[in-house]
């Protein structure tokens, strides 16, 4: 878990690339892969990247606060991990669904009710993305983190061990 800003805004990176990019993939493969060219596929992942890290932004403060006023023991740093998901998924898929549903009316329309086909959006993007968030992309997130991000920030250990001259 990220301990300062500066992790906190990396590991938030690594989040939002992990989770936009299985989303994307997967409602890509639920509305077809036949209207995508490869250019239009990295300029819709970036745009969608963009405005997951800022809903990630405006949510992630909202999720931990409700995480931790939830009833489970706290010395557990798993159990903080799994509430702060379950807290946070369903917000963010809650805001990018507005998101899918707008991008889905601007490239092929949207037939029927809004409200109906945003719940139908809601419901099958929360199956994919708590998984996903809990097995996939918060572990790795968490890893990339530790392994390349928190060694850099402490002090680098000296191995020169300083000699003494005998005159």
């Amino acid at each position: 878990m990220p301990s300062n800003k500066k992790e906190g805004i990396i590991f938030g990176l690594f989040m939002c690339f992990g989770m936009v990019l299985i989303m994307s993939v997967y409602n890509t493969a639920l509305h077809g892969f036949s209207s995508y060219t490869v250019g239009s596929a990295a300029i819709q992942f970036v745009i969608t990247f963009v405005v997951a890290f800022i809903a990630e932004s405006f949510v992630e403060p909202k999720a931990k606060k409700m995480a931790l006023s939830l009833p489970y023991d706290k010395s557990k740093k798993t159990n903080f991990i799994v509430a702060l998901a379950l807290c946070m998924v369903p917000m963010m898929v809650l805001i990018m669904s507005v998101y899918g549903l707008i991008l889905t009316a601007f490239m092929t329309g949207i037939e029927g009710s809004i409200f109906t086909a945003y719940l139908k959006t809601v419901g099958l993007n929360i199956i994919v993305a708590i998984p996903s968030q809990l097995l996939i992309v918060g572990p790795i997130s968490r890893r990339l983190l530790v392994k390349y991000i928190k060694p850099s920030t402490e002090r680098p250990k000296s191995k020169l061990v300083p000699t003494r001259f005998k005159g």
